[in-house]
């Protein structure tokens, strides 16, 4: 197998695993489901699938059968027609296994948690974007004033240190618990300094033989900036988009959970938890953290785009 495959492959398989032993050890010594639901019970909120036409485990009639929050349900014949229409309007994929029939359907919570978590997502992007344009922005004024720097530079540190459990009921008294702004307000402030720090470190770590060519052509300063600095910047920069998209999620759902609209991610977690409905509060977690890896790897591949001189991608 190819390094590029096994990378690939090994965090599938040891994720897979993880699940596996996981389901095992909570049937295995009858975990309470408040204290750490199944994998199965997880994933019952997102996706189902239904084995229609065969014999239920369950022990219920057919009249009384539900879907629930079950991963893996079978249903007897002779399903009565509310359950019937119910089970036809959450198909996704059916498909014939013997007697029987194989459907995917839609979890019980798939479609409020897919809400929260878009509505939450446009909060995350938003105060990331407005965090990348400040810090990018600083960095370049501390380029080019170097004054600046060592005025500006305690001030970033400072926002950085600062805990957003603190910073989050501010930012909701200063522009409204349920105005979006107060979120993409808390994601700017932590993810400006990855931004800034990073990009004024590609700004200023010019090989020096290469300023020396630029001066010896009597390039001026805003030509060494953009046809130098800024090139140099761009693979330090998106090590500090990496960094930001991971943060931004983290403080747009930090953010919520001191109060925001019923349907941000945030508070459909608290919410869920307090109810202590615990498989569809990690069921929403999870699309979180696929919604912070799928911003990861967007990153990644704008990198691979804007920087195919980079040794790093070369052939």
């Amino acid at each position: 197998m190819s390094e590029s495959r096994q990378r690939i492959w090994a965090p599938v398989l040891i994720l897979v695993a993880l699940v596996i032993l996981w389901e095992t050890l909570v049937t295995a010594f009858n975990i309470q489901q408040f204290l750490l639901p199944k994998p199965s019970a997880i994933l019952g909120n997102l996706a189902q699938v239904v084995v229609h036409g065969g014999t239920a485990s369950t022990g219920e009639s057919a009249a009384e059968l539900s879907l629930g929050n079950r991963f893996f349900v079978v249903l007897p014949g002779g399903l009565t027609p509310e359950i019937e229409e119910n089970l036809q309007n959450a198909r996704w994929v059916e498909f014939p296994f013997g007697a029987r029939s194989v459907s995917v359907v839609r979890g019980s919570n798939l479609t409020p948690i897919l809400a929260a978590s878009w509505f939450t997502l446009k909060e995350a992007l938003g105060g990331m974007a407005m965090g990348t344009l400040a810090g990018v922005a600083v960095a370049l004024a501390t380029t080019r004033w170097t004054a600046s720097r060592e005025a500006l530079l305690p001030f970033a540190i400072a926002a950085n240190s600062m805990p957003i459990i603190a910073f989050a009921p501010i930012m909701n008294n200063w522009f409204g618990i349920d105005n979006p702004f107060s979120k993409m307000a808390i994601v700017t402030v932590m993810i400006f300094f990855p931004i800034m720090i990073n990009t004024l470190r590609g700004l200023i770590s010019v090989d020096s033989r290469s300023l020396e060519l630029m001066r010896s052509y009597a390039a001026s300063d805003t030509e060494i900036l953009f046809k130098l600095r800024i090139p140099n910047a761009l693979p330090s920069l998106f090590s500090g988009l990496k960094v930001a998209g991971a943060l931004a999620m983290i403080g747009a759902i930090v953010g919520e959970y001191f109060g925001g609209p019923r349907i941000a991610l945030g508070v459909f977690i608290t919410q869920e938890a307090a109810l202590f409905r615990f498989a569809s509060a990690w069921a929403a977690i999870i699309v979180a953290c696929l919604i912070g890896i799928t911003i990861y790897l967007v990153i990644l591949l704008a990198e691979r785009l804007a920087l195919p001189w980079h040794p790093t991608f070369r052939a």
